[in-house]
């Protein structure tokens, strides 16, 4: 178990699925997939916490995919402040699949990517 004195960064969290911390960028990672992976009205405690993503689960790939980046993007600059996005590819993975790739930059210049499947 990870103690209080072992975290070094401003930013962390409890790592999902498994024991320990994320920090830093692994941090901001998770950080993305929660907003995305969280239906907007599921945290009763922050019911606008979230995204609207499902909304579009059933549409068409070519009708989806302008609503999925607009919602990727909104919910991306509401709930994590400390990247700024530069662009949304969705693309179809195996069947029953979808991967949203999230392209951001931070303050300092620094960019990576995040890829969340649904």
């Amino acid at each position: 178990m990870t103690q209080l004195k072992d975290i070094s960064s401003l930013h962390w969290q409890t790592a999902l699925g498994g024991d320990g911390i994320v920090e830093n960028i692994d941090d901001i990672h998770q950080a993305i997939a929660i907003i995305l992976r969280t239906p907007q009205g599921a945290d009763p405690l922050r019911p606008e916490f979230g995204s609207k993503l499902r909304e579009y689960i059933d549409y068409p790939i070519n009708r989806a995919r302008p609503h999925v980046v607009r919602e990727s993007v909104e919910a991306i600059a509401r709930w994590e402040p400390r990247v700024s996005v530069e662009r949304v590819s969705f693309e179809l993975g195996e069947p029953g699949q979808a991967m949203i790739k999230v392209f951001w930059r931070l303050p300092d210049g620094f960019t990576d990517q995040t890829a969340v499947s649904l």
